[in-house]
This record gives C-alpha cells, structure tokens and sequence, in this order.
C-alpha cells in the first residue's frame, strides 16, 4: 500500500526512535561514556569509581521525585519484571490485590498468584479502560500499576492505605514522567530504559519505611524460602553502600545519570508539564483526523508517556511502519504485540522531542492522505 511512497525530507524527525521500550538513548551520552576512556567500563562494582557514579544515580532520583530523607533507593540486576516475582516472595505477608487494565498488570497478578502462601486477588477492567484503586483492609499490598504500556492507561489516583497495607506502585513506563507523589506510596519500582532514556538490565525500587521494614522482616523468617537473587535484605544491604549485589551494567547506571541531571535541571513538575503538552499534540492529532481515534476513550486516563492511536481498518498500518522503517525515517510504533489492534503506539517520552513528534504526526498523515 505504501511501496512507493516518497517520504518528505522536511517530515523526516531528526531521531526515527520512538519505542515505548527500550526508549532512545541521546547521542551525546554515548560520546559522553566514550570519553570515560579506561576510568569507568571495566572497573569492578565494588571500587570507588562505580559506587560513587551508583550514589550519584540515588541521590539524583531522591532529588528528583522530593523523596522524604527516611526512604531508600534500592537497586538491583533484572528488569523490572523481575520484581514481580520478588515482591511476592519477600515483601507480602498473606495477601495481594492487584488492580489490572492490561498486559503488564496481568502479569504481576499472575506472578503473586503462583506463590502457594499468598491469597493474590485481581480486580479488572478490559484493556483500553481505565481504573480506580481503592484501599482494600483485608489485604497486606494494594498493586497498581502507574502507567500500562501495553494499552496507554495511566493512573494518578492512589488510595490513603492502612498501617499494615503496603501501596506497591509498577512505575514502569510512566515512572519520572506520570504524576505521583511518592510521599505517599510504600514502594515506587521502575527499569530505567523508559523515561530515563538508559537500558535494562537494572530495576530501582523506591521505598518507604514501612515497605524496608517489611522487607527486612520477612527475610529474617527462616521459614519462607526466598532465592538469595530475590532476597530483599541484600538488596537493601548493598544499595546502602551504594552498590548491586551482583555486577551491574556500569554503561545503564551512566545512562541514567546522564539523563537524571538533565531532568533535574527542569524537575519534576516541568517535565510533567513538557510531557502534557506532547500528549495534548497527539491525541489532538489523532481527534482532528477522521481515520484516528485515541484508544483510550476517557481522556483522564490517557497516558503522558505512551500513547495508542487507533487507526481505521482501511490503512494498513503494517505496511506504513515498514516502509518508514526500511526508510530509517521512524522506528517502533507498532501497536503491543498481543493488543492485535490496527494502531501506533508512540512514545512521549522526555527524552522523546517536541519537534520531532510534531514531525512524525505530520508524516504520518501525509503518508496516509497522499495514497
């Protein structure tokens, strides 16, 4: 359909990459590593120069996001997926509820689940819709996942939690660019190769006292059997002396400080700010056109990082991202794989530029109103 389509220059972005993950790492932070030489790459995690570029990284997220002076930073090697799994072996007593609107918050339901001692409960919506999380007093941790990638449904309405209930937060892809005040959820995990424009590998999790207590309690119980990978404690230990448990990858962590002095010199509230202005020029977009429609039909649900524009039956969507691929114009805006929708999926993210969005919207629809 779209074989001979002749791509504008002036259209052309000036970075084809717009994935939902891995998200682009800018340029100048690849030179940037490139000008370590031999004093960063290759040097063990355990000696000064990684360990103090490892507190830089804490201390910018607790900079960042405001965090109160009594959370920690804890670090680890894995995605963020990994987690799931983690958190229901070492931080739920009996009993998880999960609030799922797509694929990701499905997992995580389905990993705790698995677990024989807990009672995991799901509480879902159909994918594309959105979803209230509510305080649940039979229930140990409250899950909610902050912004869904697979669909674009964001949430920043979070409950007040009892005493003993921990508010666990999938920040995944939203995380540094999705509303949220930290102050009041108990655990905060991300990988950073979404909004922190770095690769995986790594996942961070944000913790209050109450969710550090938990944690360190549950792994002084002898009883329950937690692989020593998972074992929170250790986690915690390490992150402590600003390190991994096991060896990180030094190139992620220099990535993501890169990208978290940048976003401090804006903060948190301008990059929020930037991210509403990129998601009002995409879902405007797609509203003015009559062959796209957002996905997500409640506009308050709308993500700010990732947005899914549906697209009428007729235009092969397929066939425009190959040819816009194979022209090394635009990257990765397939619709998720298992929504099996005719639609993109586009990035907002901070590292993501106005300009540029402004320039895959246009064309797009020049490519679809010139066949």
């Amino acid at each position: 359909m779209f074989e001979n389509y002749q791509i504008p220059s002036e259209l052309i972005p000036s970075d084809p990459r717009f994935g939902s993950g891995p998200s682009l790492v800018p340029v100048q932070y690849l030179k940037a590593l490139a000008e370590t030489g031999v004093n960063l790459i290759g040097t063990s995690h355990r000696k000064p120069a990684v360990k103090n570029l490892v507190k830089e990284v804490q201390e910018g997220l607790a900079k960042y996001f405001n965090l109160p002076s009594d959370y920690s930073v804890v670090l680890g090697n894995g995605g963020a997926t990994f987690l799931f799994d983690s958190i229901g072996l070492g931080l739920v007593e009996k009993k998880s509820v999960h609030y799922t609107c797509g694929e990701f918050s499905s997992k995580w339901y389905k990993a705790h689940n698995r677990v024989p001692w807990i009672d995991a409960e799901e509480v879902s919506v159909d994918f594309g819709q959105g979803i209230a999380i509510e305080n649940r007093s039979d229930a140990d941790m409250i899950c909610c996942t902050l912004n869904e990638t697979s669909t674009g449904v964001i949430v920043t309405d979070f409950p007040e939690v009892d005493g003993n209930t921990i508010l666990a937060v999938d920040a995944t892809s939203g995380g540094g660019q999705v509303p949220c005040d930290l102050s009041k959820i108990d655990l905060y995990f991300f990988g950073p190769q979404k909004v922190f424009a770095s690769e995986g590998g790594l996942w961070i999790a944000i913790m209050s006292p109450k969710a550090r207590e938990r944690a360190l309690k549950i792994a002084a119980d002898d009883s329950r059997y937690v692989p020593d990978i998972m074992n929170w404690k250790t986690a915690i230990d390490n992150s402590d002396k600003n390190q991994t448990y096991n060896t990180p990858s030094i190139s992620t962590f220099f990535f993501l400080n890169e990208t978290l002095k940048d976003m401090n010199k804006v903060g948190y509230e301008g990059v929020q700010k930037e991210s509403q202005r990129k998601a009002d020029l995409v879902y405007g977009w797609a509203e003015e056109k009559d062959y796209l429609s957002p996905y997500i039909q409640e506009a308050k649900y709308r993500s700010t990082a990732v947005a899914t524009i549906d697209v009428d039956d007729k235009i092969d969507t397929a066939a425009l991202i190959k040819k816009l691929d194979s022209e090394k114009a635009v990257f990765n805006i397939d619709a998720y794989r298992k929504l099996g929708r005719n639609q993109f999926r586009i990035a907002l993210f901070h590292n993501i530029s106005f300009a540029d969005l402004e320039k895959l919207t246009k064309l797009i629809s020049h490519a679809i109103e010139n066949q």
